[in-house]
């Protein structure tokens, strides 16, 4: 009914900057969205929340895990149902499999709110 579809990741060396963008789209209407953000889970590690864009009344909130504050900016475009994540200043330790996640509701006959996982897209900073 809906698919999160990320792309942008790759390899970079540290220092240097990626930009992970997202889409949702589906066969049903969606609605309206409520959250989009980024996950990420490195090798041997729980996954962790990166970076949040949450709608509040008609403003968006942002939120950000400490360690990428400064670095990461994430970005929605509520129109095109796209969240961005702008990462600068990149550390071997931000490497990870990424993960988009929108938390949404949808209209199929009756409104329906569920979050919706991308497939995750690698990004690996090595010299």
């Amino acid at each position: 009914q809906v698919q999160v579809v990320e792309s942008g990741g790759g390899l970079v060396h540290p220092g240097g900057s990626l930009r992970l963008s997202c889409v949702a789209s589906g066969s049903v209407r969606i609605f309206s969205i409520h959250a989009m953000g980024w996950y990420r889970q490195a090798p041997g590690k729980q996954r962790e929340l990166v970076a949040t864009a949450s709608s509040l009344d008609s403003d968006t909130a942002t939120n950000y895990v400490d360690s990428v504050k400064g670095r990461f900016t994430v970005s929605r475009d509520n129109g095109a149902k796209t969240v961005h994540l702008q990462m600068n200043s990149l550390k071997p330790e931000d490497t990870a499999v990424y993960y988009c996640y929108a938390d949404l509701t949808f209209y199929d006959g009756s409104y329906v709110r569920a979050t919706y996982w991308g497939q995750g897209t690698q990004v690996t900073v090595s010299s």
